[in-house]
This record gives structure tokens, sequence and C-alpha cells, in this order.
């Protein structure tokens, strides 16, 4: 009983020193409406203080995470959303405690934003219909509305005045993109008003920067974020039409909430909350007491089973080493004995053996850049750290004795390093790239060093003799030549291609395996086979030897022989021979041309050359092939195993081989790979391995980063100025908010970092079973129309306009209750029994459900439909319209095809990349554009037809954009407007253009890399000016509501007049 009473009295401790620490990482607050309650979210639930500070009490416990904590006017009731069904949905509970009840039940993402002055009526922003929408649904839980017509009415933050005015914004800048600062541009969210009553229009605000968060007192003041005077978001109001500034903090805000009562402001800083008092304007941190349950800091299990991400085998074949999420091990070669090496602090991404067969060396980071370290194998030896460089080592290979290592050092070095005194130096600075790199290596006889770096983006193929000095460039094409390998017999070097086109931007779409002879060799002669068949041996003499001298002799022998055998099967490298003259004309293919192939490595086995690749020749799925090359024998594909592998090694007898994250084992004569299986768990903190990601990811930035003065953003200080708040980060969600908060200081687009975690998972996930029924507002009952292509669309399916839906799957529905609830259930259902009442009649019908992303693509193309048919209504038929939504491939044959089907047929071409969401097609999209006729053909007594039978350039274009087009359509439009190919009519686009691609973390989370920044040929960044049009025409959000396009048909007008011409 003591013993246990101490221990109470420890835990109490805790509790209360745990109390009077400071906290971070509160959220989405709110207040009651007389403002003297604070409610907010932490720890995955909503929390409710005093206002003036003190001890917080939880309200929540679902499963999942809640927030958006908000009170109806009346003060009785508490709407929050949380997605403990895995989606979110909104939820309510009375104020004062009680049952919780879900209101929402779709498969979309519902937030939940402000409650009606009514405290009836639920304001929730939604995915379901769009990319975010506003919604609106009542206490009771009856069927939410859609605010707003068009599907590109995209708004959020909808706060209700009371008079009945919708407050809102209508960009991405102020949803998914509220975190990226200092954005200037026409995609600017502002603060916009509209009236259902009296269908009026108002925008309250029109800087060029970032007014968005908008919340309103009973008063009708308002009160949201700008950052227009400091760049840092602040709190601002508009009281009377004017505009005005309340704060002046250097670091921004988030989500200020006024009290309904006009009192006071709450809003989130520096991740703590603070109260704005409205009469004093003077502005305090909101001290509250909460108990905090640090889970990160608690161990978890991992298993390395499957998650190998890199091994390595010792010289004398008896142990491996290996890394799994980011920790090193080493372990015997059958995977049975398995020690821990590395404390898992930092990230391990590389390991190799040393010669001695004890020492390991390996990339660790350090300050989030990878350097190179060593330690005794079985980890009883001290961690010696080899470099301290502030710029990422990798890539590491070593020579034939193990006497050097060939690494890449940040974007622009190629070093050696001395395997004995550990010293490295530098043999080449090139355009080498810091991530995306094809591995350095040896020649086989050590003389040289094979790497690759950039020209023009495109990948060359470079060797180093390391006694001259000399670097010579073997390929120099405008194409990429990429992972290129060594022949054994150092005859030639492999490589994978697509000789005829570029990589860049779309990746290498059709690879193939080349190689290149390093001279002019010959071809061996049967003739001289033939006569060594008949070279006379030497004859021994006889002998008095006795016959145990005469047994020892010929074992002596044996061995010898077996060693000139063993001998043999190694090619014999003389000195190897490098014609750099001509090289390109000793290039052959040597894999088949159907599918693609990549990754060779190339592995001698006696007189043999075995040339193993990756390749989805065989039913489109990627899997290991090999090509054996012997003398006077046709070389074949075959195939190895059903799946790709990475990462092949040799030692004397065996092959290995990284597959699927595990170690595989073949040998030399049967070529079956079979696993190793590593049955381990080891134990690691998220909270470590968080803080380690954090620093690998700014580290990521700061070396690849497009601009090198980061915008104008002090990043080594913005660096600190996060990190101070990672000891505070008590969940994966936390480090998401931190991360991207970092990440938008830069005021960058293709920036972010993504993460989920099994601490995350959902046991109960729901699905919304679509149909393709669009249902009437005020009747969420009756059928009001049917999407085209839908489920509900299809022959045989009869539902008409003006039915009303009775029962699903049997159930009679209760018209008062949610109809999505009808609808959701744990998994996608088969098909769908709908009953309807029609004049009187009961009909019952079957459909097949859609997902809600299916659905939402749908109800995207209906608005192509649409536009498509306003063209030809007003055109008479004489213009092609094409859109994209976006740049990806999918979207370029789109496009063709709309050529192939309208454009010899039209007189001129409207291409639409409003709202396009960029890609990497824009090369083939201008190059097709930019056809013109240049010759005409006939049959004898036909039609003259012209070359090339497209040839959009001889007529008219309009190209049309808006402040929606981003990233490869903002390529296209300056592609555009550079080959003068027609007219560009709407708004200045996003200014949301740099190339980028992905990095991931230990973890598998990943962060984004916007690398390549994109210029006109006069020098101008279009990230930040985007692309003008020649005509500007703005649609506007009444346009949309009312289902005009100002913008469509201004480029009919311009069209119609220049075909008069």
């Amino acid at each position: 009983m003591k013993r246990t009473f101490i221990s109470l009295l420890t835990a109490f401790a805790m509790i209360q020193i745990s109390a009077q620490e400071k906290s971070y990482f509160l959220s989405s607050p709110s207040l009651s409406p007389d403002g003297k309650t604070a409610y907010f979210a932490y720890d995955g639930d909503i929390w409710k203080a005093d206002s003036n500070g003190g001890n917080a009490s939880r309200i929540t416990a679902l499963d999942g995470e809640e927030t958006n904590p908000r009170v109806s006017p009346d003060g009785k009731w508490l709407a929050f959303s949380s997605n403990q069904y895995g989606n979110y949905d909104v939820y309510v509970m009375p104020a004062e405690g009680g049952t919780i009840k879900q209101l929402t039940f779709h498969t979309g993402k519902d937030d939940m934003e402000n409650w009606g002055w009514d405290s009836k009526t639920i304001y929730f922003t939604s995915n379901r219909n769009n990319n975010f929408g506003s919604f609106k649904t009542t206490i009771e839980g009856k069927t939410p509305q859609k605010l707003f017509n068009n599907y590109f009415n995209y708004t959020n933050g909808l706060a209700e005045t009371p008079a009945g005015e919708f407050l809102f914004t209508s960009s991405s800048e102020s949803a998914n993109q509220a975190h990226r600062k200092r954005y200037k541009g026409e995609n600017n969210p502002d603060i916009l008003g509209y009236t259902p009553k009296n269908n009026s229009f108002r925008q309250y605000t029109n800087y060029e920067g970032k007014d968005f968060n908008p919340s309103v007192d009973k008063n009708g003041i308002i009160y949201f974020i700008s950052d227009e005077n400091n760049n840092e978001y602040n709190l601002y109001k508009i009281e009377n039409g004017k505009k005005t500034a309340l704060t002046q903090f250097d670091t921004s805000i988030k989500k200020p909430f006024v009290a309904a009562n006009g009192s006071k402001v709450i809003f989130e800083k520096d991740y703590q909350l603070y109260i704005y008092d409205v009469t004093t304007k003077n502005t305090t941190p909101l001290n509250v007491s909460l108990n905090t349950n640090k889970t990160l800091e608690k161990e978890q299990s991992f298993s390395v089973e499957n998650t190998v991400s890199y091994y390595d085998v010792s010289p004398d074949g008896k142990k491996m080493a290996f890394v799994s999420r980011g920790v090193l091990f080493v372990s015997d070669i059958e995977g049975k004995f398995i020690q821990q090496v590395s404390d898992g602090k930092e990230r391990v991404m590389e390991v190799k053996w040393l010669k001695d067969n004890r020492t390991l060396l390996f990339s660790q980071t350090d300050k989030g850049y990878q350097n190179w370290f060593s330690i005794t194998a079985d980890g009883k030896g001290q961690l010696k750290q080899l470099t301290h460089d502030l710029r990422n080592n990798r890539s590491i290979t070593l020579n034939s004795d193990l006497s050097k290592g060939v690494y890449l050092s940040g974007r622009d070095e190629v070093r050696l390093m001395d395997l004995s005194s550990f010293n490295s130096t530098t043999i080449v600075k090139d355009e080498i790239w810091a991530f995306q790199n094809s591995r350095p290596s040896f020649s086989p006889n050590n003389e040289y060093v094979l790497f690759s770096a950039k020209r023009n983006f495109e990948l060359d193929i470079f060797i180093y003799n390391i006694k001259k000095g000399q670097t010579i460039n073997l390929t120099n094409t405008g194409v990429s030549e990429e992972d290129p390998f060594w022949s054994p017999n150092c005859r030639y070097i492999y490589f994978t291609s697509d000789r005829t086109n570029p990589s860049y931007p779309l990746g290498m779409q059709k690879s193939n395996i080349y190689r290149m002879a390093l001279d002019w060799f010959d071809e061996p002669y049967k003739s001289e086979k033939f006569d060594k068949l008949f070279t006379e041996e030497k004859k021994e003499t006889k002998s008095t030897q006795t016959k145990d001298t005469k047994d020892k002799k010929e074992k002596e022998e044996e061995k010898e022989k077996e060693k000139k055998e063993e001998k043999e099967k190694e090619p014999v490298i003389k000195e190897l021979k490098v014609n750099p003259e001509n090289t390109l004309e000793r290039i052959e293919l040597v894999t088949d041309r159907y599918g693609y192939q990549d990754d060779p490595m190339v592995f001698a086995d006696d007189k043999k050359e075995i040339l193993f690749f990756n390749s989805n020749q065989d039913n489109g799925k990627r899997q290991l092939f090999k090509k054996v090359f012997t003398d006077f024998e046709p070389a074949k594909s075959e195939k190895v195993f059903d799946k790709a592998a990475y990462y092949i090694t040799k030692n004397d007898k065996n092959l290995f081989a990284l597959i699927e994250g595990s170690i595989y084992k073949m040998t030399l004569a049967a070529l079956k790979p079979e696993k190793i299986n590593i049955q381990y768990t080891f134990n690691k903190d998220l909270a470590s391995e968080f803080t380690q990601m954090y620093h690998e990811a700014w580290t990521g930035v700061e070396e690849n980063f497009y601009d090198e003065k980061f915008h104008g953003v002090n990043w080594k200080a913005k660096k600190e100025q996060y990190a101070k708040y990672l000891p505070y980060v008590n969940s994966r969600n936390d480090l998401r908010v931190l991360l991207n908060d970092l990440l938008g200081e830069l005021n960058s687009s293709h920036i972010g970092f993504s993460s989920s975690g099994k601490e995350e998972t959902r046991y109960l996930n729901y699905f919304t079973n679509e149909t393709g029924i669009i249902f009437k507002k005020d009747d969420p009952y009756t059928v009001e129309s049917i999407v085209r292509k839908s489920p509900a669309f299809r022959s045989g399916v009869d539902i008409k306009p003006g039915d009303q839906l009775i029962s699903v799957n049997g159930k009679n529905i209760d018209s008062s209750e949610n109809r999505e609830a009808y609808f959701t259930s744990p998994k996608k259902q088969d098909e769908l029994i709908l009953t309807f009442s029609r004049g009187g009649k009961n009909i019952t019908t079957k459909v097949h459900p859609i997902s809600n992303t299916e659905l939402k693509g749908l109800l995207y193309d209906d608005w192509i439909f649409n536009n498509r048919q306003r063209v030809n209504r007003l055109s008479n038929n004489r213009i092609a319209y094409s859109y994209m939504k976006n740049m990806s491939t999918d979207e370029l044959d789109r496009f063709l095809l709309d050529m192939v089907e309208q454009e010899n047929q039209k007189d001129a071409v409207i291409l639409d990349l409003r709202y396009n969401t960029g890609g990497n097609v824009h090369d083939k999209v201008l190059n097709f554009l930019a056809q013109r006729p240049y010759l005409q053909w006939k049959y004898r007594e036909g039609k003259m037809t012209a070359q090339p039978n497209f040839a959009p350039s001889g007529k008219p274009i309009v190209l049309l954009i808006n402040e929606a087009s981003l990233s490869d359509a903002e390529m296209t439009a300056a592609g555009f407007k550079a080959l003068k190919l027609g007219k560009i009519i709407g708004q200045d686009t996003y200014r949301w253009i740099i190339f980028t691609s992905a990095k991931s973390l230990v973890d598998g989370s990943s962060y984004r890399l916007p690398a390549w920044g994109t210029y006109t040929l006069d020098g101008q960044n279009l990230e930040k000016t985007g692309v003008k049009p020649d005509i500007y025409v703005k649609n506007t959000f009444m346009d949309r509501l009312q289902d005009n396009d100002p913008q469509l048909e201004r480029a009919i007008q311009e069209i119609v007049k220049d075909l008069k011409k």
C-alpha cells in the first residue's frame, strides 16, 4: 500500500508539472457568444477554458480527430468536425455536455465553419461536389444544401452576417494554401459578400495579397486576416466599409474568431492562443493548463521484414549489413542472428563493408545532411564521423580491392575517398544535381570513374581517368543516358536510354538497354577455337617417384587446376582501352524493343556476361529479366523473377538483390532468387524520428530549391524559428502543421509535406455510393436531373425528373432525415435498389454506384460539355472547342482526340486551360498547335487535301486562361504567346509554376522540392509574373452563379471577327 501511495503521488506530481508548462499546437479556436469561454482543438479533442486563462477541460474523446469547435449564437449548442469514421463529418452536442449527434454522413471532407444567427443553421465547407464549396445543414441534421451553383464556384470560410449576407473567400490560397505567405497574384483571396434574399454581391477588399478568414459579430463588424502591412498575417477589421489593421505582429496569426457580442477576438499565433480585447485593443496570450499525454516519446516496435531499403554483403560472404526505417543492422548471411548497430536517432541510408570484414562505412544524417560514418560491425566500437559537410554525401561505390570509394556530394561534386585514411578529394565539379542521380562507379580495373552529369537537363555519361585527371563525355547527346554500368571485361558500358526523345519534362517514356563499345573491338573467330582443339599438350616424362609422392603431386596439381579454373572465370583485364572518337557510332541496342527496360546490371560467370534488367515486356508488369552474352551464341531475354529487382551485388558464387523490401539470394548456376527471411523487431520513438525528418526536409529544400536567394527569405533563420517548437510536437498532425508552415515561408508553389502513420489509422471507414442523381435543394428526395454518363444515366435505368425516392435497398426513407445516410455504407455496394414514387405508382430500378471522386469527375465533364454546346450554338458549329483539366498524358490524349474529331472540320480552335492544374505535356500541345499546312495532294479527280492532316496554326486559335490556370498550363500559355499562335483571353495566370519532384523521408512521408524554375526567353520568372492575357476578361462569382461565361463568349466573338477578315 505504501509503495502504491508513493506511485500515485509521483504520477500526480508529473501531471502538475505538465500543467505548468506552456501548451502548444492549440488550434481552430472560437469563443462563446459572451466571449467568456474559449473553445479549441488539442491532441485530437475539443477543449474549453475560461477566456482569461486557467484550467482547460476536455469536452470530446471520440476516435479520431475533432476540430473547428463553434458555439451557436444562443450559447446552447456546440458543433465541430470529426474524422472518427475516416472522413471529416459535422457533429453537434449541447454546449454544457450531453449526447453527440452526427449531422453529415458523406465521404467528402466536411469542415465546420460557422453557425447562422438563428442558432439552427450550420455552415460548412466540403469537397463533395468539387475541390471545395459551401454548404448548409440544420441542427436537426437535415440533408445538406449546396449554397452556390456552378462547378467552379470554389468558396470557403463562410460566415453569415446578422443581416443575412454570406461572407466568404474564393481561392485555394485561403483554403489548402493558407499556410503559403506573401502570395501576390490574380488568385489572391478577397473578402466577398453575397446576399441571397436580394441576389446581390459585394467585394469588400481588393488588395493584391491575401485577405481571408472572415468572422463577424452581432454588429456586422468583420474581423479577418490580411498580410497587407508587413507581409505577415495580422488581424484586421472592416467597419462601415473601411479596412483597418488591428495588430502588427512580426509572426503570423491564424484563424481569428470574434465572439458574437463583439467583445473579444481569439486567434492562433506561434502555436498558442491569443485574445484580442476589442475595447482596450490589447492582445494577451491565453494561458491554459491542460494535461498532456506525450505518446510520441514512448518507443514503438517496428519490424525489418519487407522494409529493407539498403544492404551489403561482407567480402568474406559470411555477413550482411542492412538498413530498415533508417536503422543499421548486421546479421549472418542467412539473416538468423541480428544485431542493431545504430541508435535510430538519425537516418542511415547506405552501408558498405570494408575489406577487413569488421568495419562498416555508412551514410547517416547530421543536422539533416547525409555524412559518412564508420563503426565496427559488432557495434562495440566507437562511432566515427568521417565527413562534416553541409551537403548531402551519397551514392557510394567501392572499387574492386576496396581501397577507394567514389560518391556524389551536393549538387555539383564527384569525390574519391581513400578507405585507409578516409580522406575525400573532389575529382569533378559539374552539374550533378542533388537528387535523381545515377550511381558513380569504378571501372573493373580501377583505372576510371564512371559517372553522369546534366547537359540541358539531360544526363550524359562521363568517365574520369584517375591517374591523368582527365574527363571524357562519352555520349554528349540531347537525350538522357542513365544508369551506366561497366561490363566486367571492360569492353562495354551498358545504359538506359530513349535515344530519340528527351527525358525532360515527361520523364523517359520508352527506355531500352544499350551498350557502348569503348573501342572498335573485334569478335572472336571460330577458326581459332577450332585450332585449339588440336593443340598438343606437353607429355610428362616417366619417373620413379613413390606412390605417396605421386599422390601428393596429383593433389597439388588438382589444386592448381582449380585455382586456374577459378581465375579463368574472372575476366582478364589488361590496360583498359578507351577510344574517345566517334563513341556514338559504337552504341548498339541489346534488349528487345517491345516494352521498356531499365536498371542494367552486368556480371561475369566463367566466359559469360549476364545482363540483368527490369522490364514490363511480359504482360506490362515490371519483372527481372536476364540476357546472357557468350561467344558464338545468340543472346535472348529470359525472365528471372516475377518481380523487379534493385541493387544486385555479387560475391564468388552468389548474387544478392533487393526486391520489394527484402533481400534475395541466387546462385550463379541457377539464377533463381530465394528470399532471405529476416525476422527481427526493433524499437524507435516517433519524437526523435519527427525531429530528424524536420531537419532532413529543411536540408533537402536548402540544397535543391530553385532560387538560391530563397525568394528573399532567410532560410537558415526560419529553420531555427520553427525548430524551437519541435519539443512540443505531440502528434503527426502537429508535425504536418509545423513543416507546412515552415515551407509556406518561402512563398513558393509546388511545395508541401505529407505524412500518414499507422497511429492515425481509422478502423471504421464509410463509403458514399454515388448514383449521379441530382435531387432538388428544397425537396431533397425528389429528382431534379441526372448527371450525364453517371450510373443513373445508363440505358435501362428508369429514373426521371420529378420522381420521389421512397426506399433504398428495401429500407423506407424518412424525409426528415439526411438523405446521405441512406447512400453511405462501410464499403462500396455492388448495386443499389432504388424505389421511387411516380404519378401514384412505385417504380423500382437498380444502379451500379460509383465513388464520389468519379462523380466529381462527371460533374466536371458536364461543365465541359455545356461549354462545347455554348460554343457550337454561338459559332454556328464553326469552332472546335477543347478543354484540358490538367497537362497529363491522359488529358493530352483527350486534347488530341478532340482535334482529330473536330479540328479538320472546323474553321477555328479554342483551347481552354482555365482551372487547369498542370502536368508536363506543354511541348506536345504546342507542337500540335503550331502545325501549319505546307502542301496539298489528291487522288485522280479527288478532292485536294492539305498536309499535314491537322494544321490548327493555319486557322484562328484562342487560348483561354484564368487566375486558376497553374503550373504547366502557364508554361503552355507562355509558349503560346512566344510562338504567336493566336490570342490569349481571360485573366492573369496563378503564378504557380516551378517544376517539382518529391523526396521521401524515413517513415515514408514525403516533401515536394520545387527545384526547376521556368523563365521566359527574356528572363522573366513565371512564378513571379504569371502569364498575362492579350485581352483581359474577368469571370466573377456572379457570372458563375448565373451561368454566364464572358471569357468564353469573348473568345467566340474574336474568332468570328477574324473569320470575317
